[in-house]
């Protein structure tokens, strides 16, 4: 699983972008925090699945903790 950190995050609409190593953003969805909290902190870092998204864009889904 590839490891990133949380860049930004807007907890009142939702989602928000996770940085790769490699300095790649990608964009996530709340319900993609595999815990169910539905809310993360900006510089948490993180593991993350990369799946398609919308309009032939990348996701970052299934995030947790590290």
């Amino acid at each position: 699983m590839p490891v990133g950190v949380v860049t930004s995050f807007d907890d009142a609409k939702g989602f928000g972008e996770v940085t790769s190593e490699d300095g790649a953003t990608l964009f996530f969805h709340c319900t993609a925090i595999a815990d169910g909290t539905r809310t993360i902190a900006v510089g948490t870092e993180v593991r993350y699945d990369v799946a398609p998204g919308g309009n032939g864009t990348w996701e970052a889904r299934a995030l947790t903790p590290r």
